[in-house]
């Protein structure tokens, strides 16, 4: 049988991961010990491997394919495919930033400000790719973690990922410039991405795990409108396309159905009650395939 070695980010994407792939209709089990999830589709191979490491294993092929950070497909520099990216982190849906930060009370400024400087960071090639950019010679050193307590004492700067920079404004830090944008990514190697079989499944995969991430700020709303209001509903409500329209067994009724933002929700519903639809009914979403 065919089967696809897919690595699994382990350490802070893990459980945000675990969630999507069940949202997309595939249930991974892991036991507290293990590196090895069961999966409940025989067709594929799951390892847990830490996110920093994915790119350098799925190159070699000891893995067909992982999700991982672009961040770390750069730090690596391997050389994988990016099949697609898979909008989502650790707190949200969202991309995240490599951001050079500074104590509140420091005279940098701009990338200028660091020549001479000691800058702490887990991405080192990168921060010495936008060093060299901005023409600046400074000392990079590598940090193994808690790299927002290593400012002024151990470094004159750090080079940390955020998605909110909550954590940099709790340790009294100030953002100077973003080094890197990074998102979440569905990678392969070479040999396995020219494989037909298995760039079939991948490229399924990706496409239910997107249908997943699609549907998680949103919800379905069904309402009931009198022909008549059926105009002034229509303005009210927001739509992916256009919504839904049905017939009823009353003729000078009609039913909608469409997809809203679920943050918005709150605003419409009166809205929509006010222009006189009824049995609004509000349902979670599963994956939207666009």
């Amino acid at each position: 049988m065919n089967r696809l070695k897919l690595g699994i980010p382990k350490g802070s994407l893990q459980d945000a991961t675990l969630d999507l792939f069940g949202r997309a209709g595939w249930k991974i089990t892991l036991g507290s010990r293990s590196y090895v999830p069961a999966i409940d589709d025989d067709e594929i191979e799951c390892l847990l491997v830490r996110a920093q490491e994915m790119a350098r294993y799925v190159e070699s092929g000891a893995l067909d394919a992982g999700i991982t950070g672009h961040d770390w497909v750069v730090e690596t520099g391997a050389a994988v495919e990016e099949l697609s990216e898979l909008v989502y982190a650790k707190q949200r849906l969202a991309r995240v930033r490599w951001v050079l930060a500074v104590p509140e009370d420091s005279a940098i400024r701009d990338a200028r400000g660091l020549e001479g400087k000691v800058i702490a960071t887990e991405v080192v090639r990168i921060t010495e790719s936008y060093l060299s950019k901005h023409g600046v010679k400074a000392r990079v050193e590598f940090s193994w973690g808690a790299t927002e307590v290593k400012v002024p004492q151990l470094a004159d700067a750090i080079v940390e990922v955020t998605e909110t920079g909550s954590s940099l404004r709790a340790n009294r830090l100030r953002i100077v410039d973003t080094v890197l944008e990074s998102a979440t990514v569905f990678i392969m190697n070479h040999a396995a991405a020219a494989d037909s079989w298995k760039r079939e499944k991948a490229e399924n995969l990706i496409l239910m795990l997107q249908g997943a991430i699609a549907a998680a700020s949103k919800v379905g709303l069904l309402l009931n409108v009198h022909r008549n209001d059926l105009a002034a509903v229509l303005n009210v409500l927001p739509a992916l396309k256009k919504p839904t329209i049905s017939a009823l067994s009353d003729p000078d009724w009609v039913a909608i159905n469409t997809i809203v933002e679920e943050a918005v929700v709150r605003q419409i519903l009166p809205k929509l009650k006010a222009a006189k639809a009824q049995g609004i009914v509000e349902y979670p979403l599963n994956k939207i395939v666009l």
